[in-house]
């Protein structure tokens, strides 16, 4: 396996994604109370403050900062994982590997970090979060996409609830920039 060292800093805010193993499956949103759940379980006990999140059927984004004097996100992801999990039937298919180590065929074993480096960083990560509904075709408008933190920000008047609408989805058809 390769040496892959993750950028750990107490305190910072992360951009991550994280996929299930089968990505045919849709259990991030058949099971969303599921997920709501464990990840406020996780939460009360591991606290980090989510900027903003989008779950789609078979994987995630999201943006968090976590505490000062903290730097363990795998600790978080791992849990959140875990628990969500412990909430499905054990049918899933499995390999010979993760039977022998006693893991569940839900989640790829890795998971995608970025250090976001300063606020334009910041922002760029969390309008990604926000369009990829749109990007893989889930949706037309990012408003229409129920699993998504963006409808929070509409709200507190961060965004306008037609962003990144029609007009976006038009100019990706054609290459076109909006």
């Amino acid at each position: 396996m390769p040496n892959y060292r993750r950028a750990i800093v107490a305190g910072a805010t992360y951009f991550f994604t994280v996929n299930l193993l089968d990505r045919r499956e849709r259990l991030l949103v058949t099971h969303i109370e599921n997920l709501r759940g464990a990840v406020a379980w996780v939460r009360a006990r591991h606290p980090f403050q989510v900027h903003d999140w989008v779950v789609l059927p078979d994987h995630m984004h999201a943006v968090w900062t976590l505490p000062d004097g903290d730097g363990n996100y795998a600790l978080r992801w791992a849990s959140i994982k875990r628990v969500f999990s412990r909430g499905l039937t054990h049918d899933e298919p499995r390999s010979d590997v993760r039977r022998a180590r006693g893991e569940r065929g839900i989640w790829q074993r890795r998971y995608w970090e970025h250090l976001i480096r300063d606020e334009r960083d910041f922002e760029r990560h969390v309008d990604y979060v926000h369009f990829n509904p749109v990007k893989h075709g889930y949706v037309r408008r990012v408003i229409d996409w129920p699993y998504s933190t963006f409808h929070r920000e509409v709200a507190r008047g961060v965004y306008p609830a037609d962003w990144a609408g029609d007009d976006a989805f038009d100019a990706m058809d054609t290459g076109e920039r909006a």
